[in-house]
């Protein structure tokens, strides 16, 4: 039995590939779909994946993908099973975990690659090859504001701040930062924003901004 990890692209249920399509309409026990590391354009609206794809599609959030896979990766033992991903499957390390641990129990799994963030960006007219490290910001609330990413800025501010304002800076946080790396070396920094699938009102996603 194989358990089947199928990127779905960046955009909407169109861009799946044939590939992905085919093995989505093979008869499959089952068809989830990860609703934590990311969305399509048109969020999770289970209804129309369901219309598209003329299959039941059951929603992986957060919790599940964090609390219940496990259980899913030992159905796959005996049943066939797929996982949609929107973008690429290893756009994110929730799924290369996910490949590891399902191997380490027997399971075989297939990859079905698709569109990336990583690449997409490049439709912003930067060359790939010149991009660093790439940070992750996570979203604040009311009573977390979690700053480690600024780590990444810091270090490349050398280019920004000059000397001794990046001195004050290192004084006053005892760290130096990722995105300063990237800028010292003359690199672009990607910066993924965190989502809250559970809060997806404009109120809260400006909250963070």
């Amino acid at each position: 039995m194989v358990f089947y990890l199928v990127g779905l692209g960046l955009g909407d249920v169109t861009d799946i590939t044939v590939k992905g399509l085919n093995i989505v309409n093979s008869p499959l026990q089952k068809v989830y779909f990860e609703n934590y590391t990311s969305l399509l354009s048109f969020g999770f609206d289970q209804t129309q994946l369901e219309k598209f794809y003329e299959r039941p599609i059951i929603e992986a959030d957060r919790e599940f993908v964090e609390q219940k896979i496990e259980k899913v990766l030992e159905e796959s033992l005996n049943d066939d099973i797929a996982l949609l991903i929107v973008g690429d499957p290893f756009g994110a390390t929730t799924h290369s975990d996910l490949l590891i641990r399902a191997r380490q129990i027997g399971v075989s799994v297939k990859v079905i690659h698709n569109a990336s963030i990583l690449t997409a960006v490049g439709c912003t007219g930067l060359q790939l090859y010149n991009f660093g490290s790439t940070v992750s910001i996570p979203f604040w609330t009311d009573n977390w504001e979690p700053d480690s990413f600024f780590e990444k800025f810091v270090k490349n501010e050398r280019f920004i701040m000059g000397k001794e304002k990046r001195k004050n800076f290192l004084r006053l946080h005892n760290y130096e930062p990722v995105i300063l790396i990237n800028l010292n070396n003359g690199m672009h920094t990607l910066c993924l924003l965190d989502i809250k699938i559970k809060e997806q009102s404009l109120e809260n996603i400006l909250r963070f901004f």
